[in-house]
């Protein structure tokens, strides 16, 4: 696929998790996570505001948003786009009037990268819930000042990767990122693969000496 594609149907979907799906439920009620469903994204409790491939799903229907403006799109499903950037500051950086733009097969590729994410956090630490944020569009967990998940893709890396990331990361050859290490979805195919990375990075940083490290780009720090 076309990178240029895929990065503007990530950054149209990502603005879809903030201003439509994620921001008016948070003036609502303070609630900023969201969830990874069987398929796409959507609010963690009724009502239910989702995006599924390339429709917006609620309780009264779905419709396909592509080509309307995020004000638009809120409007159909009774709502109000609305921006987080006092909130945090990172982001999807999408002004409300701005329309929606996705590729159907980008958009199928992005939304299975975040399902595959979620069934493997879930095998990885069954008893932690995952959330999905919308400042940086990736679904995580901490677990014991570790940050485990996979982000679609962002400004450190433009496709979709699992990452392992210690508050504080230790050194060596398995640490290939700023922020601890991190594996592209190409090279992790299933599930299985997934949760096995996430175990062997657990295993590695109880038993490596910590670095100072930044922050990741795209992620839950």
């Amino acid at each position: 696929m076309d990178r240029s594609t895929y990065d503007q149907t990530r950054r149209s979907l990502h603005a879809l998790a903030e201003l439509v799906v994620a921001g008016p439920r948070f003036r609502q009620t303070a609630e900023l996570a969201l969830r990874v469903r069987t398929a796409g994204f959507a609010t963690r409790e009724d009502p239910l505001v989702a995006v599924v491939r390339g429709d917006l799903v609620t309780d009264q229907g779905s419709f396909p948003v592509d080509g309307l403006s995020y004000e638009q799109v809120a409007s159909r499903a009774g709502l109000v786009a609305t921006r987080l950037e006092d909130v945090y500051a990172d982001g999807a950086h999408v002004d409300p009037s701005e329309s929606v733009r996705l590729d159907l097969a980008a958009a199928a590729e992005l939304q299975d990268a975040l399902v595959l994410g979620d069934r493997a956090l879930a095998e990885f630490s069954p008893d932690t819930e995952r959330l999905l944020w919308p400042e940086h569009f990736d679904v995580s967990i901490t677990v014991d000042e570790v940050d485990y998940g996979v982000s679609p893709g962002d400004a450190w890396c433009a496709e979709p990767y699992a990452y392992v990331g210690p508050h504080q990361p230790p050194s060596g050859a398995f640490w290939n990122a700023p922020f601890g290490a991190a594996r592209p979805l190409s090279d992790l195919s299933d599930v299985a693969s997934v949760t096995a990375f996430f175990r062997d990075g657990a295993g590695r940083a109880d038993r490596t000496s910590p670095q100072p490290v930044p922050s990741r780009p795209g992620g839950e720090r």
